[in-house]
């Protein structure tokens, strides 16, 4: 428990401080060390991967700056590890990517090894790592038309890849038999031991500087220093019950015709919040049901950056907030529902959904939506120039929200995403592929007092062979939504050009479709929503935007 107000802590605010940054250093360093010893583009250009640091109870301690939706659902990893495998011996890794049992969505793999000093236990590193290919029916494992778990991937419950430092090598075949890039597939898994390794030896020396009791101490500081600084947060918002509710499109098998709602009612008061998303439509046939890690997870993130965005990261931050989550829906399916699209895209109007409902608290706080989607591209076929298997998965930045004072930004991740883009130069060199546009949409920004963000154009041509093209987008029927009074942005598009004619097909937001030689598929990502009504904005900047094209004719 937290100490009481004005009770004397037991470290001081430097030696907090010094070990906090120590801790989050070595996350930090744990995940560079997975992404300069990976193989595939989508880990060490994307950085499509995240890690972290637990106490010897489980608690998340430390996380690196890296995937929100990754960093929010990792303890849930862990937690079911501890639970399934009881107690991981010096040696132990844990592989598992269950959405049902810690996990997110089947091509996220996580890692969790135990750290000891000696005999004793003292915490854990754990890694999560998006692997371009675990098996399914489509090439990248987000097939945007699946209904049913077993046709997403490879499913891995919570078990030990290595056992008391030697590789299990039988379970190791049996993972790399299922996937299409079983040599990239090696060394992502490779990397992900090594970062485990790197935190192992980190919290060690850390351990060693302080002293075991000591050092535990400071850990139990650290995580009541996030729950205060939080509580903090909470009470200083409007107390009250917030509603709000959003949509997606369709569910990539013919659901566009029901609302799939996510539906929150937020009740914040006295340093806590309750976050309820009874009123959420029940789990559909497509892919975008989310499990209940997605969910906690979007849901942290979102509080967290919407009261005080500073709060360390960690168990303790988390305990003022509470949830509830009616089993059976779409943001806590049950097996065995598929749930790729429920990561990448539900968790993007969850967060919509939420800040619809924290604006109403604070206002001032708030911002326009953003472009609500990850845009997930997936390309798999023959490489004709080795004639060996290629996948490659990527997402696609658009719109940021207008907030106050602030325009949103043009082409960048947000909120739930935070990769980087793939080089062009390391798509075209690593596949059969070629960009030949990527450039901002113009006039794809809501009008607003402050516009909204500018969309992206990324148009990918297959080069002399077939491929088979998945695609997990959204708000290409809805629109990122505008706040107080300012305007949504455009909707985004999927455009198949075929090399044949060059015919221009228009594309559903989900679905698998076969592409010939030289068949360009061109996503067209939206932008983001204005913030306050357009009539207020500034004159020079009204200016600006008609001859940049920031917003519409």
């Amino acid at each position: 428990m937290p100490k009481a107000e004005g009770e004397r802590p037991v470290v001081d605010a430097v030696t907090l401080e010094v070990a906090r940054h120590a801790l989050e250093g070595v996350a930090e360093e744990m995940n560079a060390a997975l992404i300069r010893s990976s193989y595939s583009p989508n880990i060490k250009e994307r950085r499509d991967c995240s890690s972290a640091l637990f106490d010897e109870k489980g608690r998340m301690i430390a996380q690196s700056w890296g995937m929100p939706v990754h960093l929010g659902a990792m303890p849930f990893s862990v937690k079911a590890a501890l639970e399934e495998l009881k107690t991981l011996e010096p040696g132990d890794v844990v592989v598992l990517n269950d959405p049902f049992r810690g996990g997110a969505h089947l091509p996220d793999l996580t890692f969790v090894t135990p750290i000891y000093r000696g005999d004793e236990l003292v915490g854990y590193a754990a890694n999560r790592a998006h692997h371009a290919d675990v098996g399914g029916q489509a090439p990248g494992s987000v097939a945007g038309n699946s209904s049913e778990i077993y046709q997403e991937g490879l499913r891995i419950p919570p078990v030990k890849l290595w056992r008391r430092g030697r590789l299990d090598r039988d379970l190791l075949e049996l993972i790399l038999a299922n996937v299409r890039t079983p040599r990239e597939r090696l060394g992502d898994l490779r990397a992900q031991y090594a970062a485990n390794e790197t935190g192992r030896r980190r919290l060690l020396e850390l351990v060693e500087r302080y002293e075991l009791e000591r050092f535990r101490q400071i850990v139990e500081e650290i995580l009541n220093y996030s729950e205060r600084r939080l509580r903090a947060a909470l009470r200083r918002l409007k107390p009250g019950v917030y509603r709000y509710e959003d949509f997606l499109d369709d569910d990539g098998r013919g659901a566009e015709r029901l609302p799939i709602r996510v539906a929150v009612a937020l009740d914040a008061d006295k340093g806590e919040v309750t976050v309820d998303f009874t009123g959420s439509s029940p789990q559909v046939e497509g892919p975008v049901n989310a499990v209940y890690a997605v969910t906690a997870s979007a849901t942290y993130y979102t509080i967290r950056c919407f009261t005080d965005p500073d709060v360390p990261p960690n168990d303790g931050a988390y305990r003022p907030i509470k949830l509830v989550v009616p089993e059976g829906t779409v943001v806590n399916a049950r097996p065995p529902a598929a749930v790729v699209g429920g990561n990448l895209e539900t968790s993007q109007r969850i967060v919509d959904a939420l800040i619809g409902a924290l604006a109403q608290a604070a206002p001032e706080k708030a911002l326009a939506a953003c472009q609500g989607t990850m845009n997930n591209v997936a390309l798999g076929g023959l490489d004709p120039r080795t004639g060996e298997p290629y996948t490659i998965y990527e997402t696609i930045g658009g719109g940021f929200g207008g907030r106050p004072g602030l325009d949103g930004l043009d082409g960048v991740h947000g909120h739930m995403s935070n990769t980087l883009n793939t080089p062009v130069e390391a798509l075209e060199t690593a596949y059969p592929l070629r960009v030949e546009r990527y450039e901002l949409r113009p006039g794809t920004g809501g009008r607003g007092t402050w516009r909204g963000g500018l969309g992206i154009r990324r148009d990918i041509r297959v080069v002399g062979h077939k491929a088979t093209l998945s695609l997990l987008s959204e708000r290409r029927v809805g629109r990122p939504y505008g706040l107080l009074g300012g305007e949504p942005g455009a909707p985004g598009e999927n455009v198949l050009i075929r090399a044949s004619d060059g015919r221009e097909e228009r594309l559903p937001g989900k679905g698998v479709f076969e592409l010939e030689p030289g068949d360009v598929i061109s996503v067209r990502t939206p932008g983001g929503g204005g913030y306050g009504p357009p009539e207020a904005r500034d004159p020079r900047l009204r200016e600006r935007d008609r001859r940049e094209g920031k917003v519409p004719e």
